[in-house]
């Protein structure tokens, strides 16, 4: 397994969030972590990323144990933390500046196109959309030099359209890069159609319920459009889960 979380345990003060969470994800899979807002989803990323460390439980990547920040992971939050005052070029490149690498732009650059931001290498991020901002944000996040990608909501904040344009625009991405993903949000049809699989997590504290496996799909709006038998479920699990 490219990640393992075993056992992940973890509070704050005297309410416990994760209790004996775990899960596995494979080489370039694209995992969803749904669930109700509040649940601890997020707390989940935050802690891969090595941002909350007051843990117990053990993480894995390829085999080896690791705490803390890591290489392994490149985190994108659901706010794009653009800096207003740099253009998008810098933006997208200031992980390999922090690190001295010396190729950063000009990698940066050939993705432009493929990102959809051609033409704006040295515009400011006040003339970009909500959604180019977000692939502004998303291209700066898959140019680190990382295994796995930790996708923190990253289009809850845009409208319907765009935020349905950037799921196309990213499931069509997922063909070309196949980069081993996880993703949280709490949208079901988001969840249904990025994902080859989807864990759905209870409310505080949070295990995972149920597993979806949907990795034999070919996804298309179409096919999401029909596929209100395991919405329904979903929706009934998560609901149950609100009830309890």
């Amino acid at each position: 397994m490219k990640l393992s979380v075993e056992h992940l345990k973890l509070s704050f003060g005297e309410q416990l969030i994760l209790n004996d969470l775990s899960f596995a994800i494979k080489e370039k899979e694209f995992v969803t972590i749904l669930g109700p807002s509040g649940c601890g989803k997020s707390t989940i990323l935050n802690i891969l990323a090595g941002l909350l460390n007051d843990y117990s439980g053990t993480i894995q990547v390829d085999g080896q144990e690791i705490h803390g920040v890591s290489e392994h992971f490149a985190y994108m939050p659901q706010d794009d933390l653009l800096l207003e005052w740099r253009t998008i070029l810098d933006n997208v490149t200031l992980y390999g500046k922090i690190h001295h690498d010396q190729s950063a732009k000009q990698n940066a650059l050939a993705e432009f196109k493929t990102f959809g931001l051609e033409g704006y290498e040295n515009a400011y991020p006040s003339a970009l959309s909500g959604g180019m901002r977000q692939r502004a944000a998303f291209l700066r996040t898959s140019l680190c030099q990382a295994d796995i990608l930790l996708l923190d909501e990253p289009f809850g904040a845009l409208d319907v359209i765009t935020r349905n344009d950037m799921q196309d625009w990213l499931l069509n991405l997922r063909k070309q890069y196949n980069r081993t993903t996880l993703l949280v949000t709490h949208d079901i049809d988001e969840a249904l159609y990025l994902s080859d699989r989807i864990f759905v997590l209870s409310n505080k504290p949070s295990v995972i319920i149920k597993e979806i496996d949907l990795s034999k799909e070919q996804k298309s709006r179409e096919w999401l459009f029909s596929q209100s038998k395991i919405k329904q479920e979903i929706f009934n699990v998560l609901k149950g889960e609100n009830n309890a």
